[in-house]
């Protein structure tokens, strides 16, 4: 253990002395480039996935239409769930990669992949026009979506974390997510945009791809801010000691077992919350209470600008009462309040749709501004990228990517509207467990984790 945590001691001495010292502005004009970097890469991954659950019901028509009633839904959330099937393989590769050669270079490439391949879902043929080869055409591209990002929630993550002040790591680390729901809140405002302004033909036709198009200068963008930074201090610390290890996934599981399956429960809360809340409530909304697709929209585009508003002063809140406390409330919180909140939304009223939809977006901030910094400081900086990479995408492969399809599974199985709101309680029962049994972290220089 001393020989992972040694490399670290002059780092840290270095932090701590710059937690009370003013920042000159140099290093101001460094973090803000860093958060931008950060910021950039995860809004573009986000926006995609926020689009492709905004337009599911579009989708399905496109690319299933002789799929009969639930089942062309079914196939399209499939098709969303599959996707995450390769997530934990892109979690050892980009760990890997970001914890031998470097952070920098995982995010550059990671970035580049994932903006290519979503600028190639609008240029997708229809089933009407090119069969059953279209969908297996979007299982192929969201495949290599599913890879790319594997690597850019744990390494934005990473980043921000070991460039942040120590007083600061949980409000720096709660970019990550604050850039998720910029990129879905984009996705739902384009999605309203255009529903109310095409008719359906041309929705079907054309005007669900143009969000897709977006992908690719955002990326670029993203990209070119990446490659002008340098590594963070932590990991080129190790490089210039020679500490930087060279099989981090075989130290994280001979070393590391317990954090990683701490962090793989904890992280349930945010893999079935965020798609269930922040993806998947438009499709509800729609199909399963009668909305209508434009209402849907706008209220899930409120609760973003919600969560958005809250997810910083979370993650501010857990560098001042720490992590543990900040996830047990926020797991506690679920377990009372989602089931009497999805029988508020069948309540009938628009109104209150929408304060049910705050209310839920704002107690999932109460887990997600917390999580990035928590997980980051579950592992020493040798294996950092690869620890936070692993169980987050393995918890998000299983119960996340499935979380629509789930919803969609359950409320025909159970004929409950509840049945959503029931999963997410079972959720955060388990990732409370998992807390309970970790550490406290925010208070130790990033040397003692």
């Amino acid at each position: 253990m001393k020989s992972d945590l040694a490399p670290e001691d002059n780092n840290a001495v270095k932090s701590d002395a710059s937690a009370t010292a003013q920042p000159s502005i140099e290093q101001k004009r460094t973090l803000r480039r860093v958060v931008s970097a950060s910021f950039v890469g995860n809004f573009v991954e986000w926006f995609d996935y926020g689009v492709y659950g905004y337009f599911a019901t579009t989708i399905a028509i496109v690319f299933f239409p002789e799929s009969e009633g639930n089942l062309a839904l079914l196939s399209t959330f499939a098709v969303f769930a599959v996707s995450f099937v390769v997530r934990p393989i892109g979690g050892f590769i980009w760990g890997h990669i970001g914890d031998k050669i470097g952070r920098r270079s995982a995010l550059s490439v990671s970035i580049l992949i994932m903006s290519v391949s979503t600028f190639a879902i609008g240029l997708l043929p229809s089933f009407a026009v090119a069969g059953f080869l279209a969908p297996v055409l979007l299982l192929v591209v969201r495949l290599v979506q599913g890879f790319s990002a594997a690597g850019e929630y744990a390494g934005a993550s990473a980043f921000l974390v070991e460039y942040a002040p120590p007083r600061r790591r949980g409000l720096y680390a709660a970019v990550v997510p604050a850039s998720t729901a910029t990129g879905l809140l984009l996705g739902s405002v384009l999605a309203a945009v255009l529903s109310s302004t095409l008719s359906d033909g041309q929705l079907e036709s054309w005007g669900w791809r143009l969000p897709f198009f977006l992908a690719a200068p955002m990326g670029l963008i993203g990209r070119y801010i990446r490659t002008r930074l340098e590594d963070t201090p932590a990991f080129r610390e190790l490089a210039q000691q020679d500490e930087v290890i060279k099989a981090p996934v075989f130290a994280m599981f001979r070393d590391h077992w317990r954090p990683l399956v701490i962090s793989m429960c904890a992280v349930l809360l945010n893999a079935v919350g965020f798609y269930v809340v922040l993806t998947y409530m438009p499709t509800y909304l729609t199909t399963e209470l009668g909305y209508g697709a434009t209402e849907s929209f706008v209220a899930t585009t409120i609760a973003l600008v919600t969560y958005i508003g809250f997810i910083l002063l979370t993650g501010l809140a857990s560098d001042r009462f720490g992590r543990k406390r900040m996830l047990i409330i926020a797991s506690v919180t679920f377990i009372v309040l989602t089931v009497p909140a999805f029988m508020l939304l069948d309540a009938g009223s628009f109104t209150l749709v929408v304060l049910v939809e705050i209310g839920l977006g704002a107690m999932l901030t109460l887990n997600d501004g917390t999580l990035p910094s928590f997980l980051a400081e579950m592992f020493p900086t040798r294996i950092r990228y690869t620890g936070f990479a692993v169980s987050f995408n393995v918890s998000n492969a299983l119960f996340g990517g499935t979380a629509p399809f789930m919803a969609t599974l359950l409320i025909g199985l159970t004929n409950s509207h509840l049945a959503p709101g029931w999963y997410l309680m079972a959720a955060a029962a388990i990732c409370l467990g998992a807390v309970i049994c970790a550490k406290e972290t925010f208070h130790k220089p990033l040397r003692d984790v």
